[in-house]
């Protein structure tokens, strides 16, 4: 996050520290503004907006704090490891310096603190209210991500379908979805069974924040979306008709780590004889456990899902998904995700299926980088 002390020059305070391993009183004294100012400024500029290339020697731009849809995505988390460690800790450039020996953690917190005034425009959901994404469970926080889902029955007919989602953000708040489901389904036909190919409904879908509070750890966001009738009804791949989806997700930080994650549905199709309307609950806790302080993140999670169908007499159906996500890379921008979804009831007629997901952050980087 800093700028490079060789390059840009540090402060005198900070060479003798960096070099003594001692403290200065009046260093240890600074506030969070004077600290970016002595170790940051020199590079990312006194404003945040970053000094131009040519006039510090390299070609890579310095990041620019400045930039709301850039600075707010970020957990704090993340900019203190690299301030610390150093720009290769998650493969950025190498000029970032490693502030570790010449700043104390909670010194380096205080000019996140300050960073995080640079922007100026407090309508953008914090990046620490970017909970890790259930297997399910739809999280509240917009994105600029591609997932790539499949779902394997480990029971019954054969079944593996895949789900590409591709999510873009739009401003502070907003985010479009296309999820593009296909796959490979068993089929029975005069007794004889075969594999069928195909493509699933489209979705289409935009979700916005309508709530978020870094101080109380809490987002809320809600999303319409629609399923076109594209896949095949009689191979098992859509139902026919165009259905509406409007949902609530929530999302709340907790202690030592941990979050919880809720998302309330409503479905409603077009034509009443080929769908029926369903309502379902999802619900997702988990812990982020790291590798030493800021090495591969790996969070299990449990989904505990419900849905039903809204006609008198309907059974609701309950699945428990235990899963674990791990990011697979030093930018920890590709993740995946291995889950069993089990269900809870109707065990006669529902089967357990293994599902894996893997995700790509694209908006912090390519995927072949920061590997």
């Amino acid at each position: 996050m800093c700028a490079t002390a060789a390059v840009c020059g540090a402060s005198p305070v900070v060479a003798q520290r960096t070099a003594s391993g001692g403290s200065a009183n009046q260093y240890e004294e600074m506030t969070g503004e004077q600290l970016y100012n002595a170790t940051c400024a020199n590079c990312h500029g006194v404003t945040g907006s970053g000094v131009p290339p040519t006039k510090l020697g390299f070609n890579t731009p310095p990041a620019d704090f400045t930039d709301c849809n850039f600075a707010s995505r970020e957990p704090d988390g993340d900019w203190v490891g690299i301030a610390h460690e150093g720009g290769p800790l998650r493969v950025f450039f190498h000029m970032m310096p490693a502030f570790g020996d010449a700043l104390t953690e909670e010194q380096l917190q205080s000019i996140i603190h300050y960073v995080r005034t640079l922007c100026g425009n407090d309508s953008w959901p914090r990046g620490d209210l970017n909970l890790p994404r259930p297997m399910v469970t739809e999280k509240a926080y917009p994105e600029d991500e591609l997932v790539w889902t499949t779902e394997a029955a480990l029971e019954g007919s054969g079944a593996v379908m895949n789900e590409i989602v591709y999510e873009k953000r739009f401003g502070t708040k907003d985010q479009f979805e296309l999820v593009v489901p296909f796959g490979f389904q068993q089929l029975t036909v005069d007794s004889v069974q075969d594999w069928s190919t195909g493509l699933g409904d489209i979705v289409l879908g935009w979700k916005r924040v309508l709530f978020h509070n870094y101080g109380s750890g809490s987002i809320v966001s809600g999303a319409a979306e629609i399923k076109l009738p594209t896949g095949k009804e009689a191979r098992g791949f859509g139902n026919g008709t165009s259905v509406v989806e409007t949902f609530v997700s929530y999302g709340q930080l907790l202690p030592a780590n941990s979050f919880l994650q809720l998302q309330g549905i409503l479905e409603v199709p077009f034509d009443k004889e080929l769908a029926g309307n369903e309502a379902a609950l999802r619900m997702a806790v988990g812990t982020v456990f790291t590798q030493g302080r800021w090495g591969r993140a790996w969070t299990p999670m449990v989904e505990v899902l419900a849905a039903r169908e809204l006609e008198s007499g309907a059974t609701t159906h309950w699945d428990i998904v235990p899963q674990f996500q791990v990011t697979l890379n030093k930018r920890q921008h590709i993740m995946a995700n291995l889950a069993l979804r089990v269900p809870a009831n109707d065990t006669e007629t529902r089967y357990p299926r293994f599902l894996v997901y893997v995700l790509w952050d694209w908006f912090d980087g390519g995927l072949f980088d920061g590997w």
